[in-house]
């Protein structure tokens, strides 16, 4: 006789609905591991794909992901004649929010250094890479748009030619890919009044100086666009990432830029780690919830196998009273809290894996993360027996006539 069989058999209905309110908390626990396992890799997915040794950013900054960096794009040409550096490209990000199809849409414009780098390293799921210097996107499929597509920003229309998956920033928002001009262009875009209320001003400054006197041509420059002045032209990036040639060590090129005086120097590894410290909050959130519901489960499930020992007390009495020994009373309620786990587990894993890819961030579950849960859930059952062992051994056979 399996007295914790027989125990299920007939309260069917209690136990079920106690498997799936535990299966209900333990899918949040999943959940919640799988949250953070999105979040850092949403915050590494361009960085992965980047695939760059070294990050130039501006001096005494963490950027460009942990907080903004301005370096001139000249900067690109004066690493690219360091020797031992095999590639040099500007980097650009930064977020927009734009009302598009009557409704908000936030995007990531990042600058790709077109033509070396036309994004055909990104991971396309249609579509091809960029294939002239303006006016083409590449974008992330959370962003709902299609090939063909044609998206006004600021004072040009971006027609999409190619559509990525997994390119999303920290904050979940799909990366748009632009190259680092018309990116530029989207950035600093201001209307025609502003324009024109910029160059009267200029114009007018330089008038009242003797260099504007002495120098008339100077003045129909000042009326022109910034690009046209020289002093004024020099446009600013986010970063610089740089790929060392085959066999050169990036210590050896990092210490040499470490020396200049104007911008600061960060490896691969070094931008990852500020990447993951801008998320440890969250991880530490995340985590101390994650122990509350494991908690709540684990009291949740000593009330109800405390509640079935009390149901079954002449049932347990009679054992004893035919001399079962404590251990088998004690495997038999210990095996009723394994098989109230198991159940729990299954129906969390089963209940994630319909209810996770609608929610608004990635939810990623990995093998590792199945197994400690596993793991918590086995504690878990252990622990929360244990309320309704003590009472088990304190049922007297004599109980039974009671």
């Amino acid at each position: 006789m399996n007295l914790a069989i027989r125990d299920i058999h007939h309260k069917q209905s209690r136990f079920l609905l106690t498997a799936l309110g535990i299966g209900l908390l333990l899918m949040i626990v999943m959940g919640m591991a799988g949250i953070y396992q999105g979040l850092s890799e949403d915050a590494l997915s361009f960085l992965e794909c980047a695939k760059a040794d070294l990050w130039i950013v501006q001096k005494d900054t963490r950027g460009p992901f942990a907080e903004n960096s301005k370096i001139p794009w000249s900067l690109e040409d004066r690493a690219y004649a360091l020797t031992g550096v095999a590639y040099a490209r500007a980097f650009v990000s930064h977020t927009i929010q734009r009302e598009y199809r009557g409704k908000q849409m936030r995007i990531v414009v990042q600058g790709l250094a077109w033509p070396r780098d036309d994004g055909s390293a990104l991971p396309l799921i249609s579509g091809r890479a960029l294939g002239q210097a303006h006016y083409e996107m590449i974008a992330d499929k959370s962003l709902d748009l299609v090939l063909g597509e044609r998206i006004p920003l600021g004072k040009n229309v971006y027609t999409v030619v190619g559509i990525t998956t997994g390119m999303v920033g920290q904050s979940g928002d799909g990366i748009a890919f632009f190259t680092i001009s018309d990116s530029l262009s989207i950035q600093f875009d201001i209307p025609a009044e502003s324009v024109r209320l910029e160059r009267e001003a200029r114009r007018s400054r330089l008038e009242r100086q003797d260099t504007g006197k002495t120098q008339p041509s100077l003045l129909a420059k000042a009326y022109g666009p910034v690009s046209q002045i020289p002093a004024l032209g020099t446009q600013y990036v986010s970063a610089i990432m740089i790929n060392v040639a085959q066999g050169e060590a990036p210590e050896r090129v990092a210490a040499v830029i470490a020396g200049w005086s104007d911008v600061s120097v960060y490896s691969n590894e070094g931008e990852r780690e500020l990447l993951l410290m801008g998320i440890e909050r969250n991880r530490k959130q995340i985590g101390m919830f994650s122990v509350l519901l494991a908690i709540i489960s684990s009291i949740i499930m000593a009330l109800i196998l405390y509640t079935l020992t009390l149901d079954k007390v002449h049932d347990i009495a009679m054992l004893k009273l035919m001399g079962a020994q404590n251990s088998m009373i004690i495997g038999l309620i210990l095996q009723q809290a394994l098989i109230l786990g198991a159940l729990g587990y299954g129906l969390a894993y089963l209940f994630g894996l319909w209810i996770f890819p609608h929610f608004p961030r990635r939810v990623v579950i990995t093998n590792a993360n199945l197994i400690h849960l596993a793991f918590i859930v086995l504690f878990i059952s252990f622990a929360s027996s244990l309320l309704g062992i003590w009472k088990a051994m304190r049922i007297q056979p004599n109980e039974i006539l009671s």
